[in-house]
């Protein structure tokens, strides 16, 4: 079976440890009791148990006093871009951190807010004139959204864009970070960041995660960008507002649009969705597991939310303390399951590295999802009912034929016009390789 090539117009390397890697978000504050990085370092050996290899930790920054939300303010109103806020701890604890991830095999990035700062940043004293300004020439949040908190600086003043570029290479240097997780990316010009990897590649090899889902990022700029139609459209068939064919329209967007080496985020949760949303298992019900599983195996990198292992079933709080109960639940098990398979199989390893989604087709298109993702001798087949019913469907065309192993390793042979069985949103995921168990 031959394909037309996909798009091949990225140029930049992603290092080599990202290729099998699932990511983790930490959000410090809530992460443990204690809400530090001393105390999130003693949880890294089961982080390492769960499979992930990238940690990005949420804005580590003193935050604004001016204007603040609740009582200890939003994480994403950044004071002073040189500071560790110090209800966190310190820098040395901040290397510290990093150096035991990288001890483990783990890479760390830090996520930054360059689009706007806090009221109160040291900038707004120091360099007002880098500031957006309203129609009455004051300073101003984001337009159009309720950022009361931040104030915009403005990207055509060659002077931020120095200050900025400065301020991720200090923390590349001085703290061993592996790169960042760009919050509101497409809000700053596309040639700031592409100078920025530029710069952090003359460092070391890094890693970029855009908050933003933009094909021309990945081209000199950006490693991965959110998959937040793949999550929408989740949403939407979990809450019976669509079905398949709107997941089959972003996959093909994907493979037709994107270039073939880019990394897409698939998520069900992150802090967005769980402060404002609510949790994973209000946002999509019955549907969650079989949305997990999707976000592994199919074309591009997990996330997972911290606390999303535990079965967190409620809102933390964005603005204040509420520290994650830990639990062990069913939930933990199956991304350690999924994660593994990820890591072992080169199927389903990122980018370049991996095998693209080829489409079987089925007798239920409306509630079947389908495919094969091949690399080498090495294939995975996924079938998921992304319906309330069950439902048994027959395989059509499509490169399933063959020898297979359920995850727990029994052997299965289907034949042409093979049937699956599904129960309601459920799944059935084959292996031809390593199973990671």
């Amino acid at each position: 079976m031959t394909h037309a090539p996909r798009r091949r117009d990225v140029h930049l390397a992603h290092p080599v440890w990202s290729r099998d890697a699932a990511i983790y978000q930490i959000n410090t504050r809530q992460f443990t009791a204690e809400g530090t990085f001393e105390a999130a370092a003693r949880e890294l050996s089961r982080l390492a148990g769960l499979g992930v290899r990238i940690l990005w930790l949420m804005p580590i920054h003193e935050i604004g006093a001016k204007n603040r939300k609740g009582a200890l303010g939003s994480p994403y109103a950044v004071r002073d871009y040189y500071s560790v806020n110090p209800e966190f701890g310190t820098l040395t604890d901040l290397r510290a951190f990093v150096d035991a991830a990288h001890a483990r095999g783990m890479y760390v990035i830090l996520d930054w807010v360059a689009n706007h700062t806090a009221w109160d940043n040291e900038l707004v004293e120091s360099h007002p004139e880098w500031y957006a300004r309203d129609w009455k020439g004051d300073l101003m949040p984001t337009p159009w959204w309720d950022w009361d908190d931040v104030v915009d600086l403005d990207f055509h003043r060659p002077g931020v864009r120095s200050y900025m570029l400065d301020a991720m290479a200090y923390w590349v240097r001085e703290a061993d970070v592996d790169g960042f997780r760009c919050d509101v990316a497409g809000f700053v010009p596309t040639d700031f960041w592409e100078s920025v990897r530029a710069e952090l590649e003359r460092i070391k090899p890094v890693f970029m995660l855009a908050e933003w889902e933009s094909r021309e990022l990945h081209d000199r700029a950006f490693d991965m960008t959110y998959a937040w139609t793949w999550n929408s459209t989740m949403h939407d068939i979990a809450a019976g507002r669509a079905d398949v064919s709107a997941l089959r329209i972003y996959y093909a967007w994907n493979e037709k649009a994107y270039p073939d080496d880019a990394m897409r985020m698939l998520f069900v949760s992150n802090h967005d969705m769980n402060a404002w949303e609510g949790t994973e298992f209000e946002q999509f019900g019955d549907a969650l597991e079989v949305a997990v599983v999707l976000s592994v195996v199919s074309d591009g990198m997990p996330l997972i939310y911290n606390g999303q292992e535990a079965g967190n079933d409620r809102r933390l709080d964005f603005f204040d303390r509420d520290p994650i109960v830990w639990r062990e639940h069913p939930m933990g098990e199956l991304y350690r399951r999924l994660v593994a398979l990820k890591k072992a199989n080169q199927a389903l390893w990122n980018g370049r590295w991996g095998g693209r989604m080829v489409e079987v087709r089925t007798d239920a298109p409306d509630r079947v999802l389908a495919f094969v993702r091949r690399a080498g001798a090495e294939a995975v087949l996924a079938a998921v009912n992304l319906s309330a019913e069950p439902v048994q469907v027959r395989l059509g065309e499509g490169p399933y034929v063959g020898t297979w192993n359920e995850l727990d390793g029994t052997e299965v042979t289907l034949g042409e016009g093979a049937q699956v069985e599904l129960p309601a949103w459920g799944h059935r995921v084959l292996v031809q390789g390593p199973t990671g168990a």
